[in-house]
């Protein structure tokens, strides 16, 4: 796997039935929720929190089903941390299913529809995250939407993604059939790990944004973590 093979996903299908794509969110949030998705995002989370000792302002970027701001909201409320939370996403399906779920465990998010790929993002955030979308872009679009991220905040950009490597493809592919199932969600988690960046190759499109200094760290099982902070 020493290139990266892109390829359309079924997730990526606007012809997608709707069912169908509520059904592959549930099962990305559980694999979400088994790889530990905002366990990679909290501790810089928290660590900027008690930093600025004010509630701390984070946009999550194709949000998907929401678990990413609604798991942040859990660590953050158990840890005494006030966050102002808001979400976006190109799909519909998603975001109607992440206020869904939102609503259902008492928490406030707000979500709203755009394009990232297509349109500036809000401005002003303390913290700018994404998780697992970069490996559905071009090399191309990948580095856009760095810059996007690196727009939108006055703080940190965090991007979580899958990294790509035969053992991570064959834990995916292990995982996709454990713990879904959704037929998307299998036919689509190894196509994602054939797709993904590796950590040299996320650093290198991090330095073509003009993300300057942006680390690159694994994080287990399969995954790694961007991190830039923005020049005072």
């Amino acid at each position: 796997m020493r290139l990266r093979d892109l390829q359309p996903e079924l997730m990526d299908d606007p012809a997608l039935p709707a069912a169908e794509h509520r059904r592959a969110l549930t099962g990305l949030a559980r694999l979400n929720a088994f790889s530990n998705s905002v366990g990679v995002l909290w501790p810089a989370v928290r660590g900027l929190a008690r930093a600025l000792g004010r509630p701390v302002k984070i946009l999550d970027v194709a949000t998907g089903s929401g678990d990413v701001p609604l798991g942040l909201w859990v660590r953050a409320k158990r840890a005494g941390i006030e966050l102002e939370l808001s979400a976006c996403d190109i799909s519909p399906v998603a975001l109607e299913t992440a206020a869904a779920r939102t609503r259902a465990a008492g928490a406030t998010v707000n979500y709203f529809p755009t394009d990232a790929l297509g349109a500036a993002l809000p401005t002003g955030f303390d913290i700018v995250t994404c998780s697992l979308f970069l490996h559905h872009l071009s090399d191309a679009d990948a580095v856009a939407l760095l810059a996007r991220l690196a727009a939108a905040t006055n703080g940190l950009v965090l991007v979580n993604d899958l990294s790509r490597s035969r053992w991570n493809l064959g834990l995916v592919w292990t995982a996709t059939r454990l713990l879904t199932r959704s037929p998307v969600v299998r036919v689509d988690g190894p196509l994602s790990v054939r797709a993904a960046f590796t950590r040299s190759e996320a650093a290198a499109l991090a330095q073509r944004a003009g993300l300057t200094g942006a680390t690159v760290e694994t994080r287990f099982p399969c995954r790694w973590l961007l991190t830039w902070r923005k020049p005072a």
